[in-house]
């Protein structure tokens, strides 16, 4: 049998990376048990960008982690000379009722957040890219923008590794077991020991954690990129912000400026119209009927971004019952085993202070962060749309 570690983290996409570098960082010995390989297309933190915020639709009870998650973010930066985050302003666009503006509206009023609200004349005259109806309002926030998920989980993975943090990647678990006072873990490999285990699983979730008590849903996710009309320039940073637009219907699209130079396109999405799936059956062909129906929808608010086509890729959405995530001690092993899932769609921007929260609750079972909407043993109900 290997020798017994301090922790060991299942999972090292964008929360178990982060766990990995926070535990290690404070001196424990930490093994990381990865499935594939580092920084992997195959699950939920790829795709080059996403959004990042402070005016939280979802809940107010978010802005004190975005707030840390901001500031860990800029450690991050320096630590390692990688490019995290991009705050190119966001606007938050529909009917002035919808969850999108009154949600973001009411977190930004509850916690004193800088923002603006925008008629439908003033989104035209600020951002040109922008076309909406006229009975629609937006709220802008600066500090809105995106983080760069493939560069925030290598630089994760980097810190944690010269912390002195074992990875091994392409060896995925098998199963896991209390033992002693700790928990023992099986692999292809080896077996391995350790006082605490720590299980980011993603969308595995279902299969890995049958004894939480929380159902996931898995759903198939698309992100395309177009090339605009007219070319990249008019979506620079800046001049074309992140954005969350909320049609009539509950309808949500969301999307970014160009940062990926002039032959990079604009990148949007649907937000929530997946299909439920698992990570063994996902289909990851994107069909022409799903291109169109993107095209169709941009069109109606962004007129020049449908433009032409360049490429698609899928990722999963874990999602809960009320879309609120699951940070906790594992309810039947609370003594060893920290989870982590449900992310839900709106998790990654959350990745920095995620990392923090596991490394305190396996380390010494409580954490300083408001983490109470996130207990598995919540009652649940789908969120208003």
């Amino acid at each position: 049998m290997s020798p017994t570690y301090d922790v060991i983290v299942i999972g090292l996409g964008g929360m178990g990376s982060a766990a990995a570098h926070h535990l290690s960082a404070r001196g424990v010995r930490v093994l990381g048990l990865e499935k594939f390989g580092p920084v992997h297309h195959h699950g939920s933190s790829h795709g080059g960008s996403r959004i990042t915020r402070q005016s939280y639709f979802e809940d107010p009870a978010y802005v004190p982690l975005l707030l840390r998650a901001y500031e860990l973010y800029e450690d991050l930066e320096r630590a390692t000379g990688r490019d995290v985050a991009v705050l190119s302003g966001g606007v938050m666009v529909g009917p002035p009722g919808s969850r999108t503006v009154a949600g973001a509206l009411r977190s930004a009023t509850e916690w004193d957040l800088p923002h603006e609200m925008l008629d439908a004349k003033e989104i035209r005259r600020r951002f040109p890219t922008l076309a909406p109806r006229d009975d629609e309002v937006a709220l802008y926030e600066e500090k809105a923008g995106l983080v760069r998920p493939e560069n925030m989980v290598a630089a994760h993975l980097q810190l944690a590794t010269r912390q002195g943090a074992e990875l091994r990647f392409e060896e995925p678990m098998v199963r896991w077991e209390p033992y002693r006072d700790g928990v023992r873990v099986h692999t292809a490999e080896d077996t391995y020991t350790a006082g605490q285990l720590v299980i980011c699983p993603g969308a595995w979730a279902p299969r890995l954690l049958t004894g939480l008590g929380v159902p996931f849903t898995i759903e198939r996710q698309i992100m395309y990129w177009f090339q605009p009309r007219g070319g990249t320039e008019r979506f620079e940073p800046r001049r074309h912000p992140v954005y969350i637009w909320e049609d009539a219907g509950g309808v949500q699209v969301y999307g970014f400026p160009a940062i990926d130079g002039p032959a990079g396109g604009a990148k949007a999405a649907f937000f929530r119209k997946g299909q439920v799936t698992t990570p063994e059956t996902i289909d990851r062909t994107v069909h022409p009927h799903e291109i169109r129906a993107m095209a169709d929808r941009l069109s109606r608010c962004i007129p020049d971004l449908p433009g032409t086509f360049l490429k698609a890729a899928t990722c999963m959405y874990s999602n809960t019952a009320d879309e609120h995530f699951v940070i906790a001690r594992h309810p039947a092993h609370p003594e060893s085993v920290t989870v982590a899932c449900g992310f839900s769609g709106h998790g990654f921007k959350f990745v920095p202070v995620v990392g923090e929260i596991l490394a305190d609750l396996a380390l010494t079972g409580a954490t300083a962060h408001p983490i109470g909407l996130f207990d598995p043993a919540r009652p649940t109900s789908a969120p208003a749309r």
